[in-house]
């Protein structure tokens, strides 16, 4: 059985259940590449020193709302509440092979075998969460990461952060010459300074921009309410998204967030987020290039 909640690891809210369609009709396998599986609690034990305890959210209901925005392909990604047990994570990407990849979180001395287990199973990147940590926030364990990536890169995978851009203006420096690719959620998940978002000239995003142009990053339009100060259509994320759109159109992806955990404001409906496409990426075939090409390319459908 899962653990109780404890101060320590709150409750959340659990996604609008009743998703709405997009204002567009999104293309053919257009894919939405962050979305968590959480349960059922009764058979997949939660980590002990996770900061949240999110309720059940199932393939049953992810699936319900990708059918309903008319999305066909998916990347779960191993939440924080698991560690590094992925095993929740992996029974539905085995039942999915075709339609679904996956992102684990991994240690430097995970088995071989089970490398080439996840690799068969559909996992094409490990996660590295320096957010959801209680000790750790704000750096960039840069020996861990390097042997992560000595791990990985056989099998071609990718390193994704949970990461507060703007807490590292030399970011691009820190990661000059990285083996493997690097992918940043949230649109780099710019941090609110005294109830203030940060601008586009902020130290970290510019150095997000640079590592962008050099061709072995990527970026997710992921989980605007975390890093927007107002509610819907949260209108002070589009020109971050529309920078990094201009900057890379060819490493950009798009993703839902389900079923947005820890959510502080109101809980979005699944179709409106999907809609704030229309706003940071206006043009047709780059938003196809988002939905399809671009996911297509980094996870290998």
């Amino acid at each position: 059985m899962s653990e109780q909640a404890t101060p320590a690891a709150p409750l959340c809210a659990g996604p609008d259940p009743q998703p709405r369609a997009p204002g567009f009709k999104l293309p053919p396998q257009s894919c939405d590449t962050h979305a968590h599986i959480c349960g059922p609690s009764a058979k997949y034990r939660y980590a002990p020193e996770r900061i949240y305890t999110p309720p059940d959210a199932l393939m049953p209901a992810y699936r319900h709302m990708l059918d309903t925005l008319g999305v066909e392909r998916a990347v779960l990604v191993q939440p924080s509440v698991y560690g590094t047990d992925n095993a929740a994570m992996l029974d539905v990407l085995a039942a999915d092979q075709k339609r679904l990849r996956a992102v684990a979180v991994i240690t430097p001395d995970t088995p071989a075998a089970e490398l080439e287990r996840m690799h068969k199973l559909g996992v094409r990147g490990v996660r590295c969460n320096i957010v959801d940590v209680k000790e750790g926030r704000g750096r960039l364990p840069m020996e861990m990461l390097q042997a992560l990536a000595g791990r990985i890169k056989p099998f071609g995978w990718h390193l994704e952060f949970l990461m507060h851009v703007d807490e590292f203006p030399d970011l691009d420096k820190l990661l000059d010459g990285f083996p493997v690719d690097v992918v940043f959620g949230h649109l780099g998940y710019m941090r609110i300074i005294d109830g203030k978002m940060q601008g586009l000239d902020a130290p970290g995003y510019a150095a997000l921009l640079r590592l962008l142009k050099g061709g072995n990053a990527w970026v997710k339009l992921t989980g605007p309410y975390r890093i927007s100060t107002g509610p819907l259509p949260y209108a002070d994320t589009t020109p971050f998204a529309q920078a990094l759109i201009e900057t890379a159109p060819e490493r950009i992806v798009w993703g839902s967030d389900w079923p947005h955990v820890m959510v502080k404001g109101a809980m979005p409906n699944d179709g409106d987020l999907a809609s704030l496409l229309t706003a940071w990426v206006p043009d047709e075939k780059l938003r196809e290039q988002v939905l399809v090409r671009n996911p297509a390319a980094l996870y290998g459908f």
